[in-house]
């Protein structure tokens, strides 16, 4: 009898489907879920059948304290969707994001695409860059057509261009405004600043203390964004973010300074055909440069009792079937590898194309130089530069503001 039980069982045993592996993938992105529901994971399970992939957003304010209080209870999922540079970095200096400097496929994002989400010391890369985004400007090609403009080559010729936009008096030439402070800097200085201070090296001289932003390049790029104030939005101080986006979907402006996070918010909206041109650098000046800022990456949660599997899943987003993908169902959100892909969206097509145009950096201040909570550099940047669009600081008065504040904590800027 318990001979024959024991070959029941084996039988049950034998006859019954293997479970399937299951991956939980936490993240904020929760606008985006479908996608992942739809398209992204079943394109994966093509590949891979038995590894069940789920994706599990949180509301993107909550995330962070969503996510830390599962890592504590031990209840996190096995692949964590990760924020860029401090928030990400101290995950894994808690032990809660493992190394992937052996993943396979790593080899296929460079230095400034893996900038967000390495340590200090460049020893550990401990998630998969999944996205960027690019900074340009936007413009209604019916308003260049009426005009008879095109879109500008050189620093020069782009202030030519709003000249004569404003002259003609019938549209706004750049469509932004400094209510809210972080556009001036985000859309302003950071978008037109690298051909000014030569992109990473900029960049790279402000962490390791051998330039301020009271030095030439960082002054140039202020003066260049002074250079905006006449051609804004009337009442321009008084408009926020969303109200610029309005001005531009009802075709009232010209030009609009952009990331390329908004072609995914205009391209429903608008009635007519837009363009985008990337920052135009100073004339003569033969390297042009672009921020190409880091976004978006996923990392393994070191207590996933499912390493081996969501190591398959990351080393699969490292392909150019991935990219291809993603890049295409999020228009504007750019694979951060190097593969070439097609992208379907003409806007967005113009925008990954400036990456063989161009050197590429992300913005001035995130990475190492915002860790100060009580003199944070990206949010004196937001002050100074809606200043300097505002004229209530020259282009001097707001680098040395930046320079100062950053100079009170910050070791090598002393």
């Amino acid at each position: 009898m318990k001979s024959r039980m024991v070959f029941l069982l084996l039988v049950i045993l034998v006859g019954s489907p293997v479970l399937a592996q299951q991956l939980t993938i936490e993240s904020w992105r929760n606008d985006d879920l479908g996608i992942w529901r739809d398209i992204i994971i079943p394109a994966f399970n093509e590949q891979y059948p038995d590894i069940e992939v789920v994706f599990a957003p949180t509301a993107p304010a909550e995330y962070n304290a969503v996510l830390a209080s599962k890592l504590q209870a031990g209840t996190a999922g096995d692949l964590i969707t990760c924020r860029p540079f401090d928030n990400s970095l101290n995950l894994f200096l808690e032990g809660h994001l493992a190394s992937l400097n052996d993943l396979p496929g790593m080899d296929n994002f460079s230095d400034v695409a893996k900038s967000a989400w390495i340590t200090d010391d460049g020893s550990d890369v401990f998630c998969v860059p999944m996205a960027s985004v690019i900074h340009g400007f936007l413009y209604n090609q019916d308003v260049f057509s009426e005009l008879g403009i095109e879109e500008p080559a050189t620093w020069e010729e782009f202030l030519a261009l709003l000249e004569a936009v404003k002259a003609d008096g019938t549209y706004a030439p750049l469509v932004m405004g400094t209510n809210d402070q972080w556009e001036a800097a985000t859309m302003g200085f950071q978008n037109i600043g690298p051909n000014y201070w030569e992109g990473e090296e900029g960049r790279l001289g402000l962490i390791d203390g051998s330039v301020g932003y009271d030095d030439a390049g960082f002054v140039a790029a202020f003066e260049a964004l002074a250079e905006w104030q006449p051609y804004l939005t009337d009442g321009y101080q008084a408009v926020a973010y969303p109200d610029a986006q309005n001005l531009f979907t009802l075709g009232l402006g010209a030009i609009y300074p952009a990331g390329s996070w908004d072609i995914g918010t205009f391209n429903p909206q608008v009635d007519f055909e837009m363009g985008a041109f990337r920052p135009p650098p100073p004339a003569g000046q033969d390297t042009c440069y672009i921020s190409d800022h880091t976004d978006i990456a996923l990392g393994v949660n070191t207590a996933s009792s499912n390493q081996e599997a969501a190591r398959t899943f990351l080393e699969w987003m490292t392909t150019a079937e991935f990219a291809e993908l993603y890049t295409n169902q999020l228009p504007g959100f750019f694979t951060l590898s190097n593969h070439p892909i097609n992208v379907e969206d003409p806007v967005a097509q113009e925008f990954i194309s400036w990456r063989g145009e161009c050197e590429t950096t992300i913005r001035s201040s995130y990475q190492i130089l915002s860790r100060n909570a009580e003199v944070n550099n990206e949010n004196d940047l937001w002050n100074a530069s809606a200043q300097v669009l505002n004229g209530t600081l020259t282009p001097q008065e707001a680098a040395d503001f930046v320079q100062s504040r950053l100079a009170t904590w910050y070791a090598p800027q002393q």
